[in-house]
């Protein structure tokens, strides 16, 4: 899997599952499966991780530039995201995140989507 090109952008709501439920609710490890659009999908290989701890909308200017720079590094309440590319049981290949921002006061629980499906890149420049 030298070169991964995305193939599909979705960035629609799943739900995760997990064989052993992180730690910290906020600040996952790479979900075991998950279901998105009544389809269940077994993760077989976690293939990269990474965070993205940028302030977006009204958030992004709510802070001061000494504060701005440590939270884009550790996150701050309700602000991050955390991706993870895995390839499921059907050798499809997934970046997923959860968004931690909460939806409501209600419900502060962060969110799960699928982002974008990727394909390995065949050295092929031509466009279909």
């Amino acid at each position: 899997m030298d070169s991964l090109t995305p193939i599909h952008f979705y960035d629609e709501p799943i739900e995760v599952r997990f064989d052993e439920p992180p730690v910290r609710e906020k600040a996952p490890h790479c979900p075991n499966g998950f279901t998105w659009n009544s389809e269940s999908f077994q993760v077989t290989a976690s293939l990269s991780e990474w965070t993205d701890f940028s302030r977006r909308g009204r958030m992004a200017n709510n802070m001061r530039p000494a504060h701005a720079a440590t939270a884009a590094t550790r996150g701050s309440l309700n602000v991050g995201r955390y991706y993870f590319r895995v390839q499921v049981h059907t050798r499809r290949i997934f970046d997923i995140y959860y968004d931690r921002a909460m939806k409501n006061v209600d419900d502060r629980k962060g969110q799960w989507f699928v982002y974008r499906e990727l394909e390995e890149d065949n050295g092929s420049t031509a466009k279909g």
